[in-house]
């Protein structure tokens, strides 16, 4: 499968009083893009928490590289950094409309079911698995946050 990167486009909200984004947002933004990414792989957060699996971030980190402003069009390049039996950690490269590096980041989440016990996702959601796996294998050069 190939995947779509997510574009998100600056709001005008979303700046500080110099007209940069406000480094809250990126962490906003790969959550948007988590979620594309979760819906282009078939999987998407909705469906996986009716059938009472859940994933909530465990780590979250960013590196700024360039201010973005309101009005530029981000591209987020989503990859599966690792994947084990319940956790899942994702890196995210978002750039400008020009090719520009904005920001790196890094997220990791758990597997748990409604009890907040561990799921162990080969047994429950195989073909999510093997979907997740096939991307792991294809990401290469880990972003380091």
């Amino acid at each position: 499968m190939i995947y779509k990167s997510y574009l998100h486009k600056v709001q005008y909200y979303e700046t500080d009083m110099m007209g940069v984004v406000h480094h809250s947002n990126y962490v906003r933004w790969m959550e948007e893009a988590r979620i594309d990414f979760m819906e282009q792989l078939g999987f998407p957060y909705a469906k996986m928490e009716a059938a009472g699996v859940f994933s909530p971030v465990t780590k979250v980190a960013c590196e700024y590289k360039h201010p973005s402003r309101f009005g530029d069009e981000i591209s987020i390049e989503v990859c599966v950094e690792s994947f084990r039996a319940a956790s899942l950690a994702i890196r995210y490269e978002m750039k400008t409309a020009s090719g520009e590096l904005v920001c790196e980041g890094l997220s990791e989440h758990v597997f748990l079911n409604r009890e907040g016990h561990i799921v162990r996702l080969r047994k429950e959601m195989p073909a999510f698995c093997e979907a997740l796996q096939q991307i792991v294998d294809g990401c290469s050069d880990p972003v380091t946050v």
